[in-house]
């Protein structure tokens, strides 16, 4: 199997097969991000060949089992949904013809990787098995999105997801807890779930901001341009956007860079939730959270 670097993929997507088909980001410049510092390059498609022969080499493996069953099929990269309508077709294509039983096609996107396709384009690949796509949309608010340079605004991310919905392509959010920095936490969760609840995303999973100190965020802290949330901070802001969402969605925070790990429906888990959160916020200390934040070498 041909893969490149560290392979980044969302929890849930853990009984999926994945194959590279791209390595690296093509945006490579949100301030907070450091996953794909160890690449020497900034993004690259892999060669069909490389795609098509590891499709073969699951293949083989598949039948050596005594013929196990694949469902999904989830594309690594950071963002290769970013690819042209006729590659992703064709990977779709490549998929099927050797593993017959794959029933959707998952991977990370950009929102701006949406708005290069037509409405026709998505409604195809909707068709081709594309759905269940993990857009990292980190925030709602304008503010916290252009000061770490992610290229699109909220109004942007709402016009793509609306046109995700009427594709009929399934989609899930990663929120980045504390990208509002420090004293807007709340203000951000707001805006964010302000966002969300005027569409339709399946899973909202946040994630909470690690600073390391080879990215450009961290250097923005030390010129005195950026302040983190305290730990506290972080999970009373968590609290605010699970109490504004008004849509059936699951939330999760099941990543690393969460010292306590749980998941809900809304609206039916909503109180329980809440509820875990204020056991947190009353009896858990900042230093304890801190410790943990510390111990977080990599995502």
């Amino acid at each position: 199997m041909h893969y490149t670097g560290t392979i980044w993929r969302p929890p849930y997507e853990a009984s999926s097969l994945l194959i590279e088909v791209t390595a690296g980001c093509t945006h490579h410049k949100c301030k907070f991000c450091t996953l794909y510092h160890d690449l020497p390059f900034k993004f690259r498609m892999s060669p069909m060949k490389d795609i098509e022969c590891d499709l073969q080499e699951v293949k083989r493996a598949v039948r050596g089992s005594g013929g196990g069953r694949i469902d999904r099929v989830f594309l690594t990269g950071a963002n290769p949904f970013v690819l042209s309508y006729d590659k992703l077709a064709a990977i779709a294509e490549l998929i099927h013809k050797y593993l017959p039983s794959v029933k959707s096609v998952g991977s990370f996107a950009r929102i701006t990787d949406i708005t290069s396709k037509t409405d026709e384009e998505l409604a195809r690949l909707r068709s081709f098995g594309y759905d269940g796509l993990t857009i990292g949309i980190e925030t709602g608010d304008d503010e916290a999105l252009r000061f770490m340079n992610k290229g699109y605004t909220s109004a942007d991310i709402l016009e793509q997801c609306q046109r995700l919905d009427a594709a009929g392509i399934c989609y899930n959010f990663f929120y980045l807890v504390s990208i509002s920095g420090a004293g807007r936490g709340e203000i951000g969760a707001k805006l964010t779930a302000e966002l969300c609840n005027q569409i339709h995303p399946a899973l909202i999973g946040a994630n909470m901001l690690t600073i390391y100190p080879d990215s450009e965020l961290y250097a923005e802290i030390q010129r005195g341009n950026w302040q983190e949330e305290s730990e506290l901070e972080k999970y009373k802001e968590m609290r605010t956007l699970i109490e504004n969402l008004q849509i059936p969605t699951i939330f999760a925070a099941m990543g690393a860079s969460n010292a306590y790990q749980f998941h809900g429906k809304l609206p039916g888990d909503k109180k329980k939730l809440l509820s875990f959160l204020d056991e947190i916020i009353e009896k858990v200390s900042e230093e304890e959270l801190r410790r943990y934040r510390k111990s977080v070498h990599h995502l």
